[in-house]
Formats: structure tokens, C-alpha cells, sequence
């Protein structure tokens, strides 16, 4: 049978509550884009991402008022019932804000640092241990994550020099991503030194480029077992930085690489930022990875099908599926794996709908206006009328009451 390979072994890494690695299905994370210091701004779009299904959240905090926010914006999600983890992004002064400002320290379930500016020639081995003491001193795991656009030019410049004087030199991509690689090595290598554990580390190495980053991550994960985050950093927007994160991080799962990700997509003005949690949710649903949310299965359309109800139809079943599901989540336990489908024609439509938990087969152009409904795979209706999507949308609540809800439970009993 066909299905990924296995997944690679790496450490298993506590992030405040939520295991990554070890073992442990893949986790989904996404990012606010809110100056931090507004904490009412904050709050409202971690308690989006959450409800979107992001199970880990990564804030920025780039100065004082930031820091002094955080505890705050925890303490005002865990009153609200939101504990998704927060994580500290930091660059450049987090050794300072996290040494100034013990409660923003305490609040953040991990810290990410970026070494290539976590501090500058005779500074950045004293900041980067003053940031790895932290961490140890408030037992929190970080993320070493490198980035191709902030990359330690002193590292980069030897490897490029040792290469000129190669006797057999190789590209200078190759340099480069071999230099991505050894800075997060070095660095993990350096936190364990301080006393940091290998429980306690989660690398990433992010590139805006699809095939750098799949040979990147391939030999990162040949060289370590530390659990990693995949991402394609500035991937873009629109279908774009969709199919490009799609394309990139699919490859690597599908090698069983990667243990938590995030889908960097670019927002349109005022666009919605869950977006980047429901494509992250879609690519592991999609590659059989994890099931988050019932699947809805329709027709492309073509000439047979001129009328637009199954598209209609499709649509408005899937959109109520999506906003339901944060209730459903707890109303409907294994609600997520329901499968419907919503067909144009009679060419796939029985068949289709057979396969699904339920499905209709609407009638395709110059077909009899009828609509044979499907349960677990035995037809049980036919349906007629101009209120057949209103008919379909009945027998579907109908049977997630009865499979996931109490229904269930009385016939249990």
C-alpha cells in the first residue's frame, strides 16, 4: 500500500503543553503580524489563529513595551480558556528583554532566536549564552532558527573561502546551504554545552527557494535528531505561497521530515491570517498526515453541468463545516473524519457519493431533476424540488447528530 516513508526519529519537545517531535503527529503553527504592545490586538488574533486550529502561536517581541505585553496577553487568553503555547520571536536584544522583563520570560512556552543576529563578533557567543541561561533558568525550549536573509556572514565568508581554495569546489548555493546547516548545528551544539537539552531544541532552517529548502532540510535531517520546523520563509502571496509551501514542505513529509510547520503566506490588505492555519491544516489532511476537518468532495464541472446548484451547494456545505467546527470539536467527538459529498452529474456522482459517510448526486444537465442521497454507502432518498440544498443541508446535520452526537450515544445505551 502506497503512504510516506516512516517518519524520521527525533527528540520530543515539550512546548508548553503540546509535544513536537518524538513521535508525536506534526503541529501546526502560524505567527501574529500585530505590534505585540497592543495587547487587545494581540489577544483577539492569537484567539483567531487558536480557534482556526493553529496549535502553537509565535509572537513578535522587538522591544520594552512588547515584553511587558506578554504576560498580559497570556494571562488575558488563559481567562478567555484560550492555552495555546505563545512563542517569543526574538532578534538582535533578546538576551536583553528577556533578562529585563522576568514575567514576559515566564509567560512564553518557547523562545525563537535567530543566530545569525542574536549578536555581532566578540558579543554574539556572550548573548547567545545569556539567551540559552534563560531558557534553562525558566525551563523553556527554543527554537535555533536560521534564516537564508539573516545569515552569520562570518560563517558564510570562511566556507566561501575555504571553498575558492577547494581543489574541487562546489557551487556557490551549495556553500550557502551548507553554511544554513552548520550555523544551526553549531548553535544547537553550543546550547548543549551551556546545559541545554536535546529536549529542549527544535531547529529550523528557512529558505524562500522550494528545491534549497528540500535539500537543506533532507541533509539537516541526515546529520541530526532534533526536532524540526519546516517552513518557507517569504513564500508569498495567494496561490502562489500556497502551492509553494505546498510543493516544498509535501516533499519533505511525504520523506518523513518535519515535525511542527508553519505556512508563511503574505496577506492581502486586510486579509484574513488564519489562512496560513487552514492551508498548513489542508496540506497534512490532504497528505493523510493528520485529519482536522470533515472533507468535502465535489466535482471540478464540466459541459454536463451547467447548473450551478452543486457548486452552490459545495460551497455553502463546506463554509457551514468550517465555521462549525470549533464547537463541533467538543459537541461531536471524531467529527473531523466525516466525509460528504457534493456531485454534479450522473457520471460520478453515485459512485462518489458512495464512497463518502454522505453524499448527493444532483442531476447534470438534460438528466431527470432528481437527487439520490447516499448513506454509508446505501441510497436512502431521492430528493426533488427547488429546496434540495436546503433537503441535503437537513439530512447532513441529521447525520452528524446521529454519528458524532447523541444520537450515538443513546443507541449506545
Amino acid at each position: 500500500m502506497a503512504g510516506p516513508a516512516p517518519r524520521r526519529q527525533s527528540v520530543g519537545v515539550n512546548v508548553g503543553g503540546v509535544m513536537v517531535g518524538g513521535g508525536a503527529p506534526v503541529v501546526v503553527q502560524s505567527m501574529t503580524n500585530t505590534d505585540t504592545a497592543d495587547i487587545d490586538a494581540t489577544v483577539r488574533q492569537v484567539m483567531q489563529l487558536a480557534r482556526a486550529g493553529s496549535e502553537i502561536v509565535r509572537i513578535t517581541v522587538d522591544r520594552d513595551e512588547s515584553a511587558a505585553a506578554v504576560p498580559h496577553i497570556r494571562d488575558r487568553l488563559a481567562s478567555m480558556g484560550y492555552d495555546v503555547p505563545l512563542v517569543g520571536d526574538f532578534h538582535y536584544i533578546g538576551h536583553k528583554l528577556l533578562t529585563e522583563h522576568p514575567a514576559c520570560a515566564e509567560a512564553l512556552a518557547k523562545y525563537r532566536i535567530n543566530p545569525g543576529n542574536v549578536g555581532f563578533k566578540a558579543k554574539r557567543d556572550t548573548q547567545f549564552a545569556t539567551l540559552i541561561e534563560l531558557a534553562l533558568r525558566y525551563d523553556k525550549p527554543v527554537r535555533i532558527g536560521v534564516n537564508w536573509g539573516s545569515l552569520d556572514e562570518e560563517l558564510l565568508t570562511r566556507l566561501m573561502d575555504e571553498n575558492a581554495a577547494s581543489a574541487e569546489p562546489i557551487s556557490a548555493a551549495a556553500v550557502q546551504r551548507e553554511a544554513i546547516i552548520q550555523s544551526a548545528l553549531l548553535s544547537a551544539q553550543r546550547a548543549e554545552e551551556i546545559g541545554l537539552g536535546r529536549d529542549h531544541i527544535i531547529l529550523s532552517t528557512k529558505v524562500s527557494d522550494v528545491q534549497h529548502l528540500i535539500a537543506v532540510y533532507q541533509e539537516l535531517a541526515a546529520r541530526c535528531d532534533y526536532a524540526l520546523h519546516l517552513g518557507l520563509t517569504e513564500a508569498g502571496m495567494g496561490s502562489k505561497g500556497i502551492v509553494a509551501s505546498s510543493a516544498a514542505m509535501g516533499i519533505l513529509l511525504q520523506q518523513g521530515i518535519g515535525d511542527t510547520i508553519r505556512v508563511s503566506l503574505t496577506p492581502e490588505p486586510g486579509g484574513d491570517r488564519t489562512t496560513e492555519v487552514k492551508v498548513a491544516q489542508e496540506l497534512l489532511q490532504t497528505m493523510g498526515f493528520r485529519q482536522f476537518l470533515p472533507v468535502v468532495a465535489a466535482c471540478p464541472g464540466c459541459g454536463r453541468t451547467t447548473s450551478t446548484t452543486f457548486q452552490t451547494l459545495a460551497k455553502e456545505i463546506q463554509d457551514h463545516l468550517n465555521v462549525s467546527m470549533p464547537e463541533w470539536r467538543e459537541r461531536y467527538p471524531g467529527v473531523e473524519t466525516l466525509t460528504v459529498a457534493v456531485m454534479g452529474c450522473i457520471v460520478n456522482g453515485p459512485g462518489e457519493s458512495k464512497h463518502a459517510n454522505i453524499g448527493i448526486s444532483l442531476p447534470g444537465t438534460g438528466e431527470t431533476p432528481a437527487a439520490p442521497v447516499f448513506v454509508d454507502g446505501q441510497k436512502v432518498a431521492t430528493l426533488r424540488g427547488a429546496d434540495v440544498a436546503d433537503q441535503f443541508k437537513t439530512m447532513v446535520a441529521d447525520y452528524i447528530e446521529k454519528k458524532f452526537g447523541a444520537g450515538r450515544q443513546h443507541a449506545a445505551e
